[in-house]
């Protein structure tokens, strides 16, 4: 069994991050998180979300980027990338018109190609982070494995988010599983709901980390809540995640209705060392 490394998504702790980065990492790093991802920089410079870093004995693992941001500016979206240190870049969503179904697909998948092989000589892995709506089908298979079955596995890898996944009526454990060897990074995040499944319950992020949309919750009890206080059984997700041949685990949480954000960051970092992580 491989020792999993823990990192939390800042997108959790924005409006902290966005007040002061400085105190925010360093409280990061107190609660016990070695690695970091990012969504958005906070107007912070490469050189200074390095420097910050390295102050507060951090490491960037990766980030969340949308992939046309390198298509329009590959040279200095990649070496920002680079210059911070992270070793993985995550799609952090792309709408349904992209999917497999769509004129838009045959584009889609080269565009990837084109992105992920770009970052790959820069060291940078491509990775695809998902919601919900990715497990809609098309001619009887997720659009989450057509985009995985339809890119070659060295360019694009897995970043599967373990709610999403569960809100869309999978199992995480079975979904990670069937990335075995493709699924370096995995999402934790728990939550509870009366029932699987429905409307968008989150919103969405541009490049710049600023939310696209409001978010929208129907009238099923959907919140999150910080690791080990909702519906996941983690436990048996973490084994997966071991089996399966992952080196990070990532905590996230969209929104924090039971505490403040940072509170739920730590809890969720004491949960998980409750479980020898």
């Amino acid at each position: 069994m491989n020792e999993l490394k823990v990192g939390l998504q800042l997108y959790s702790i924005r409006d902290d991050m966005q007040n002061d980065v400085d105190a925010t990492l360093k409280q990061v790093k107190d609660m016990g998180y070695d690695y970091v991802e990012f969504a958005g920089y906070f107007g912070k410079t490469a050189e200074e979300v390095l420097a910050l870093l390295k102050k507060n004995g951090l490491e960037c693992v990766s980030v969340h980027q949308t992939h046309d941001v390198f298509i329009n500016n590959e040279k200095e979206s990649i070496d920002f990338i680079k210059t911070i240190g992270a070793k993985y870049c995550a799609v952090p969503w792309m709408g349904l018109e992209h999917h497999a179904g769509t004129n838009l697909f045959e584009q889609t998948k080269k565009e990837f190609i084109q992105v992920g092989q770009a970052l790959k000589y820069a060291d940078i892995q491509l990775l695809y982070h998902n919601h919900d709506f990715e497990f809609q089908t098309f001619e009887d298979k997720f659009l989450l494995d057509w985009l995985y079955e339809s890119i070659p596995s060295e360019i694009l890898q897995t970043e599967i988010d373990t709610c999403w996944v569960k809100y869309a009526g999978q199992e995480p454990t079975e979904y990670i599983r069937k990335y075995a060897g493709r699924s370096p990074v995995v999402h934790l995040k728990d939550f509870v709901c009366k029932n699987l499944g429905g409307k968008a319950v989150y919103a969405l992020i541009d490049e710049s980390g600023q939310e696209t949309k409001p978010v929208t919750q129907e009238d099923n009890g959907f919140e999150f809540r910080p690791l080990g206080q909702g519906m996941q059984d983690f436990p048996a997700i973490i084994e997966a995640v071991k089996e399966a041949g992952a080196k990070y685990i990532i905590v996230e949480q969209d929104q924090s209705p039971t505490c403040s954000p940072l509170q739920a960051a730590k809890e969720g970092r004491e949960y998980l060392k409750s479980l020898g992580i």
